[in-house]
């Protein structure tokens, strides 16, 4: 990557130290600390991709689909017949019938997918994250397929394909692939409900079609929605990424277009990570955030659809206090939940290695002022690995269920991740144990010693949790909440759902 040094000579070189103090200091945080060449998947241009501006031509899902097909072929040409094969392939995502190609995978779970129901009743839409794929939901989407939903899983422009696809992508691009995905539910199903399941970056992009929708811009309204992980608000810092991408372009400065790069092992989703990505999260973000600030303001909160947030208490992508303060301490009572899970409490108390204990849990649980329920899930005491969910009622800071979930932390596990939520234990790829084919590819819990630097994988990927053991409550929830936002019952429903929250309960 480019040395500050050089950086400095090109920002304000007439200017006083503390500007160019600040906007080194900016450009250095922002700055990628890998040294990994650019690869042909890092300056690959795709140009089959969707955008907004390509609305006249792409009227239906049935067009982005073709265009789908299209992009897939032109990443063939311009990136997997690049790409070495063989040993110096073996695990590199664009080598072809290497461990990690997903092309040698069926479903490839990079590409939008649909699963239709032969009686609906309703839709769901899954929405995944930045530099992820419709992978990272499809365990939720097929239990929903399995109930009876027609369900799509789409491809978010720049996704799916090669990292360079977030060079230049831009999240109303993204919004306007979403428009188009709801309208081809809306047409599979008529008046049947629809909800939208939002992970990650996914999360705002569902919220600004509801508020679109609510605006008369497009149609219909979500009968529910899900945001897991939800990017409502991200480090102050990720606004400088605008005058990095824009210092890209001059000479000797096209490392900034990068925040980062790595090696591309993973199938579902990109390691490497573009400046331009962190703007777009950015810029999404913030228009969110003032358009629901505006919403509170017109004391027209109510009109949002009822919406259940998953949130890790230890996350270091996206920020946890937004949710609260940008989100759902803004909206109408008694609609809406934040189901929070806790850091490991009994592995915590005799690790030295624990940061912030409390965080987001001190931040909600006994705040008499919120206006939407809490559901905690966390251990049942400081003894113990086993874990229980404590519900507290809107405008209480009581406790009024504790319930017991028959689950417990894994041995050596703190805490949950921003990218563990929606990964089932048993997922092959993440999960908790390899699959019994050791010729399979698996990137999940992996306990590994050595000498730094002998592994492919950087020591951060095997640091970090990929799956979340208490997946199957996720999940249940997420099914009593769609069913009871479209008035249909099921006995699964109604037992998964909270006290005073069955599935023919309001929220």
């Amino acid at each position: 990557m480019i040395c500050i040094a050089t950086l400095a000579r090109h920002l304000l070189p007439q200017r006083g130290g503390r500007a160019l103090c600040v906007l080194t200091g900016a450009a250095l945080f922002l700055q990628g600390c890998s040294n990994q060449p650019l690869e042909p998947w890092h300056t690959a241009a795709l140009t089959e991709e969707y955008r907004a501006a390509k609305a006249d031509e792409i009227r239906a899902f049935e067009d982005y689909l073709r265009l789908e097909n299209r992009l897939f072929a032109q990443l063939e040409t311009k990136v997997y017949a690049r790409t070495e094969t063989g040993p110096e392939g073996a695990l590199l995502r664009y080598s072809k019938g290497s461990a990690s190609d997903p092309q040698a995978r069926a479903p490839n779970w990079n590409r939008s997918f649909e699963l239709p129901a032969a009686a609906p009743v309703g839709a769901v839409l899954l929405l995944h994250g930045m530099s992820d794929s419709p992978y990272s939901l499809r365990a939720l989407g097929e239990e929903l397929n399995k109930r009876n939903y027609w369900v799509v899983g789409l491809r978010l422009p720049g996704h799916g394909t090669a990292p360079s696809g977030l060079l230049d992508v831009r999240w109303e691009d993204m919004a306007a692939a979403v428009q188009l995905a709801v309208g081809h539910l809306a047409q599979q199903v008529g008046k049947q409900p629809i909800h939208i399941i939002g992970y990650s970056t996914g999360a705002p992009l569902a919220l600004d079609f509801t508020l679109n929708a609510l605006d008369g811009q497009t149609a219909p309204v979500p009968a529910s929605l899900v945001l897991i992980s939800p990017a409502i608000g991200i480090h102050a810092a990720a606004a400088a990424a605008t005058w990095k991408r824009r210092l890209a372009v001059l000479p000797g400065l096209g490392d900034l277009a990068w925040l980062n790069v790595e090696p591309e092992f993973d199938p579902y989703k990109y390691n490497s990570f573009t400046t331009n990505a962190g703007e777009q999260v950015h810029r999404l973000t913030r228009s969110v955030s003032r358009r629901i600030a505006s919403l509170a303001r017109s004391q027209q909160a109510g009109a949002l659809p009822p919406i259940l947030v998953f949130k890790s208490n230890a996350d270091s992508t996206v920020s946890t206090d937004a949710v609260v303060t940008r989100l759902l301490g803004l909206l109408d009572p008694h609609r809406h939940e934040l189901v929070l899970f806790d850091v490991n409490r009994y592995a915590a108390k005799s690790m030295l290695l624990v940061a912030d204990r409390g965080a987001l849990t001190n931040r909600v649980m006994g705040d008499n002022r919120l206006p939407f329920a809490v559901t905690l899930v966390t251990n049942e005491n400081e003894e113990s690995a086993t874990v229980v969910a404590r519900h507290q009622a809107p405008f209480s800071a009581d406790v009024s269920q504790t319930e017991p979930l028959n689950m417990a932390w894994p041995p050596g596990v703190i805490s949950l991740s921003h990218v563990a939520l929606p990964i089932p234990p048993d997922d092959p790829l993440y999960g908790q144990r390899p699959p019994g084919n050791r010729d399979i590819l698996f990137l999940g819990q992996m306990a590994i010693q050595g000498e730094r630097g002998t592994l492919v994988l950087p020591a951060e990927w095997l640091l970090r949790l990929r799956n979340n053991p208490f997946y199957e409550y996720l999940e249940s929830r997420t099914l009593a909440w769609i069913d009871s936002a479209g008035g249909h019952r099921n006995d699964r429903a109604e037992l998964s759902a909270p006290a005073g929250q069955g599935a023919d309960a309001s929220h």
